[in-house]
């Protein structure tokens, strides 16, 4: 009798072990999975800014001022980061351009993102907003306090290394 129990504690254990490797095996799975959507994700980034050209630093080494920045800007905060982005103009046509009915202001937009979105974001920019080829002006918000300083610095590299691994150049800007 004694030896049944035994034998049929042992076999319960066995079956707990058993169903213990079988969840480590799906966890892992799942993560293998997850890894390999985030890497197949990340090729498509890659693939999309790879379109646009390398840099062209004649075009844009005189610009000293945001507002007249053509490429993507980059404002980086303590928790958000706000992406500019101004899109060319659909009109072909050098006449009427930046007047009244056709003005630059009206194809920019603000994006506000989390420093998670970043790469998601900088991918979907479309080539044509890139005039200056493959370089991003990336700046601190003028906006923060003092104290916050430290936090947006590490958020700003932060953001530098993840434009680099994307293969973007980066024109650090000082803050205003």
């Amino acid at each position: 009798m004694a030896i049944g129990l035994v034998l049929s504690l042992t076999l319960a254990a066995c079956h707990k072990e058993e169903q213990a490797v079988v969840g480590v095996a799906k966890t892992a799975e799942k993560a293998e999975q997850k890894a390999q959507a985030t890497a197949s994700e990340r090729d498509s980034e890659l693939a999309q800014l790879a379109l646009i050209p390398l840099p062209t630093k004649s075009m844009y080494v005189d610009v000293h001022e945001p507002s007249a920045w053509a490429n993507p800007f980059l404002s980086v905060g303590v928790d958000m980061l706000t992406l500019r982005v101004t899109l060319a103009d659909a009109n072909p046509s050098t006449m009427g351009e930046g007047t009244l009915l056709r003005p630059a202001a009206a194809r920019r937009q603000e994006l506000q993102l989390r420093p998670a979105d970043l790469a998601k974001a900088v991918a979907a920019v479309p080539s044509s907003a890139w005039k200056y080829g493959r370089v991003i002006a990336v700046a601190e918000s003028p906006y923060e306090t003092a104290k916050d300083r430290p936090k947006v610095r590490r958020n700003l590299e932060a953001a530098i290394q993840q434009l680099n691994d994307l293969g973007i150049v980066v024109e650090e800007w000082p803050a205003r």
